[in-house]
């Protein structure tokens, strides 16, 4: 009796599907496969590989058959991005993203030779800011058509990249270089890692030299790796994006040897708070050590990046004070408005002052849509929030929204210059441009320059462009290489004058952080709660101690100190002879 319950129980479970939930597998196999494959939908496959949806029995069942290798599970890849759809006017003239200036792209121009492969959501064909005579396209299993985008991410990535010089909308880091695009996000946003490892062999067959992935997430997957590896040893270049989580967690494809992981800084130089910082340590115990291709290599621009969008998908704001442009973003309502300025402080009242007028309201005390609401019923045709603290003001009048006139926010910065000016405009509306921030934003930079760069340069390999980037990056945060900027902000000028100057080989060796004589090294102690370091080597009275890229502490040089930390957390360590930016030690990851 207690048999036969058993069996009931275990027919039910298989009926209600407890066992027979299916996942996605990556299947290696050793002779042809044929027989691997048969009874199965293939979703995708590649040289020795594909994948399929298995559940437990099928996975049993795969283990079993003649030629099987080994599976793994099809992990999942996220595009990398922070979004912000405000944007200025580029329908009034071509607007130049910082980056460019920042990053040199301006002081090379691209020649013959390159093709860029971006691997994301697709190219919306609508969009007229590129040359569209020099890109191609292939689609992933179930996509859909590459030039039907799968929302603004691809777009905006491609234009940064390869946005046309034409007048019009933005210019890319490397303008009109020819593109081909692999979408392999699906209708949900997101893709598999054996979408990745497809499309790199597309990429390969498409002629394209360069590798651009604004996207990962977590896990490992040892087909997708050795699909980067095998574009890397014909020569070719892999870049992805570190990742926008703001911690040390290592995403893939970035966190691969052959992949050049890509972080992101804002227009001043400093590090974007999301863009991830993995440890470059590897291995464990006396195998410990240190590995700079499993970590931040480089940074580009990519906060508030202005490039192309899908057409109609983004929203545009523009503002002027006494005819002069200021930065702006769309709070709410579509339309225009030109008018004499009126100051409403916070606008916490209706004020007769602002009848016709555009108000200027202060941040605070009480909600947007409130100040907005006062500034229409006072008969206001426009307002301007200006932000009460550093930055420009992003926000939105929520839901419901009663009020009808067009309302954008403005930087704190320029609070003085719009106070002081006797009229102002305020317009919003749909366009097909607009801002995002991730280090899906800067890989793609990075990807540009590396085009000019290499275009300059023929004779080199990807390999050898790779190491150019780091040797004439401009160091930023702590001194030397670290875990937030690698070796530094990536300059095209610079990195085409080293090649010039040393060789595609680059003297053979990649930049060392500043040293001198100084020596750092390092434990834990305390269950890991404590760090205890000690140096040698420094000659001043005092030294700085930097952690995690940033100054932490002036202390005596007596050769050693000690900090507490989180026991869960890593973090990396240097000494500087105090007041230097150059005399340093080593860095350290503990």
């Amino acid at each position: 009796m207690k048999l036969n319950m058993k069996k009931t129980c275990v027919a039910t479970m298989l009926a209600l599907g407890t066992f027979a939930h299916a996942e996605r597998m990556v299947v290696s196999y050793n002779d042809n496969g044929n027989g691997l494959k048969r009874g199965h939908q293939v979703l995708v496959e590649g040289d020795g590989w594909f994948a399929v949806d298995l559940d437990e029995n099928g996975k049993s069942a795969m283990r079993g058959k003649s030629g099987f290798r080994k599976m793994e599970v099809d992990a999942k890849r996220f595009p990398l991005s922070i979004y912000n759809d405000d944007a200025g006017d580029p329908t009034l003239q071509q607007l130049t993203p910082y980056a460019v200036y920042q990053s040199q792209a301006n002081q090379l121009n691209l020649q013959a030779g390159q093709k860029v492969c971006v691997i994301d959501s697709g190219l919306d064909a609508s969009n007229n800011d590129f040359d569209w005579t020099v890109i191609t396209g292939d689609n992933d299993p179930g996509t859909g058509n590459w030039y039907d985008h799968g929302g603004p991410h691809g777009t905006h990535v491609a234009g940064t990249i390869a946005a046309d010089d034409n007048n019009v909308g933005v210019v890319g880091m490397a303008p009109g270089v020819p593109l081909h695009i692999v979408k392999v996000f699906n209708a949900s946003g997101w893709g598999y890692s054996s979408d990745l490892a497809h499309a790199a062999g597309k990429c390969a067959d498409a002629g394209a030299n360069i590798i651009s992935m604004s996207l990962g997430g977590g896990g490992a997957n040892s087909i997708e790796e050795g699909a980067f590896d095998d574009f890397i040893a014909n020569g070719g270049l892999v870049l992805a994006a570190a990742g926008n989580d703001g911690n040390s967690v290592r995403s893939y494809p970035a966190g691969y040897s052959s992949v050049m992981m890509i972080g992101a800084n804002d227009g001043n130089n400093d590090i974007a708070d999301f863009s991830q910082f993995p440890s470059c340590e590897t291995g464990r115990g006396n195998n410990r050590r240190e590995d700079e291709t499993i970590c931040v290599e480089v940074t580009a621009g990519g906060v508030d990046t202005l490039s192309t969008y899908p057409a109609g998908l983004a929203t545009m704001s523009a503002a002027t004070a006494d005819g002069v442009g200021i930065p702006s973003s769309a709070m709410e309502n579509v339309g225009s408005a030109s008018a004499a300025t009126y100051f409403m402080g916070t606008a916490e009242a209706t004020d007769g002052g602002a009848n016709g007028k555009i108000c200027l309201i202060d941040r605070g005390n009480i909600s947007f849509h409130d100040k907005v609401a006062n500034c229409q019923s006072s008969g206001g045709v426009g307002a301007i929030v200006i932000n009460n603290e550093p930055g420009m003001l992003y926000g939105t009048l929520g839901s419901p929204n009663n009020t009808s006139i067009p309302a954008v926010g403005a930087a704190q910065e320029d609070r003085s210059f719009i106070l002081g000016a006797s009229t102002a405009s305020v317009s919003i509306g749909a366009s097909d441009y607009g801002y995002m921030s991730g280090t899906s934003m800067a890989t793609p930079a990075v990807a540009g320059v590396a085009a000019l760069v290499w275009s300059n340069h023929s004779d080199c390999t990807g390999q050898e462009i790779r190491s150019a980037l780091k040797a004439s990056a401009a160091d930023a945060g702590a001194p030397g290489k670290d875990v937030y900027f690698g070796y530094g902000i990536v300059k095209a000028k610079d990195a085409s004058d080293y090649l010039t100057a040393n060789g595609c080989e680059g003297g053979g060796t990649d930049p060392e952080p500043p040293t001198g004589d100084l020596a750092l090294s390092g434990q834990r102690t305390r269950g890991g709660k404590r760090v205890e370091l000690s140096w040698t080597g420094a000659t001043t009275s005092t030294v700085d101690v930097y952690i995690n890229g940033s100054f932490n502490d002036n202390t005596a040089n007596d050769g050693s100190a000690a900090y507490n930390v989180n026991k869960n957390a890593s973090y990396t360590f240097q000494v500087c002879e105090a007041g230097s930016t150059t005399t340093c030690t080593n860095q350290i990851s503990l």
